[in-house]
């Protein structure tokens, strides 16, 4: 009998231990503040201020800019959260980071979905329907922010680049621009171009009339063979009746 009351009293204290340990340890995770994922929300407390101002009272245009941009950060925040989801749900089970991160930022998720109805509700306050327009608003302010800083960031970038190539320019790299070196002329090119070029500028001497030399008579030129046949005949004097024709002649008589 003893050495069954043995076991069970031992596995008795052990889980005990174990649910005395995970009650007190839930408590101190209870009552420990969590980091949030995202720092406090300006633009948020902005709004609040301004609609809250009676004396004088916030006119509706600058409520109606100060919702907007609170729609801006808004949709940045929601565009950040569901870029670092995937990874930080990697991470989380690789044990690369802590609950703590996660619990962060499945708080931060809850807060911008209410943060988003109260937004809608705000716009609809305004003018029914804005509430379905109003983050398409801010999406579109934002991309035009972005391009607006880079086209005022042009100059600079300009610069930047320019010392970036005279830099690379100076001290050439194997995949960099090669260094162009121009070659000095030498002491003595100066005078020697000046001479030329007076040589050059002075006046050229008049052009006399230069006489054809004619052909004297002990000349080594061939004669004109103009009047000649190719077999040494001449082609204007009258051919001589050769021996055949005055043996056909003879015959006729």
């Amino acid at each position: 009998m003893a050495s069954v009351l043995v076991p069970v009293g031992y596995l008795v204290v052990v889980f005990g231990s174990l649910l005395i340990f995970l009650n007190i340890y839930r408590k101190r995770t209870a009552t420990k503040m969590l980091q949030p994922y995202f720092p406090s929300h300006p633009e948020r407390n902005t709004y609040i201020t301004l609609l809250s101002m009676s004396d004088p009272p916030a006119s509706d245009a600058l409520l109606k800019s100060a919702l907007v941009r609170r729609a801006m950060t808004d949709v940045q925040r929601l565009t950040r959260l569901r870029e670092d989801r995937p990874a930080l749900q990697a991470l989380l089970q690789k044990g690369s980071v802590g609950d703590d991160l996660w619990t962060s930022f499945q708080a931060a998720e809850k807060e911008i979905e209410a943060e988003i109805v109260e937004v809608i509700h705000e716009a609809n306050s305004f003018v029914e329907g804005w509430g379905q327009l109003i983050f398409q608003t801010a999406q579109e302010m934002l991309a035009n922010e972005k391009m607006r800083s880079v086209y005022e960031r042009t100059a600079d970038t300009k610069l930047e680049l320019s010392i970036q190539y005279g830099v690379a320019a100076k001290f050439p790299t194997e995949t960099g621009p090669t260094l162009q070196i121009t070659a000095q002329p030498p002491p003595g090119a100066q005078k020697i171009a000046s001479a030329v070029n007076q040589t050059q500028s002075a006046p050229a001497p008049p052009n006399l009339p230069v006489a054809s030399p004619a052909n004297p008579s002990n000349s080594l030129t061939p004669p004109s063979t103009a009047g000649i046949a190719s077999d040494g005949e001449s082609v204007g004097s009258p051919t001589s009746p050769s021996k055949k024709s005055g043996k056909k002649g003879k015959k006729r008589k």
